[in-house]
């Protein structure tokens, strides 16, 4: 456990404050990850001289899930067009 100067060192207090900072770094973290395989899959597209609907780039742009754009990433190098991303899903 790292040292700090929190008020009751070594307490339950402190364990769950540290506890909820490294969760929030984490999900930090996630997200980050999560934009940049969104800017990636429509970096591909767009490269590709695929031409990607605002309604489209949107659902890219909001998806958190890492499989799913780890998915949409392999996608984006064969697809013919940008729907086809989302083919299968509901």
């Amino acid at each position: 456990m790292p040292r700090t100067s929190f008020p009751g060192r070594g307490t339950l207090i402190e364990e769950t404050y540290l506890e909820g900072e490294a969760k929030g770094r984490n999900e930090g973290r996630t997200e980050g990850k999560a934009e940049e395989r969104a800017q990636l899959v429509l970096r591909v597209l767009d490269n590709r001289g695929i031409p990607v609907l605002p309604e489209f780039r949107e659902r890219v742009v909001a998806c958190g899930d890492l499989d799913t754009l780890g998915r949409w990433i392999d996608l984006a190098f064969t697809v013919s067009e940008a729907e086809k991303l989302f083919a299968g899903e509901g």
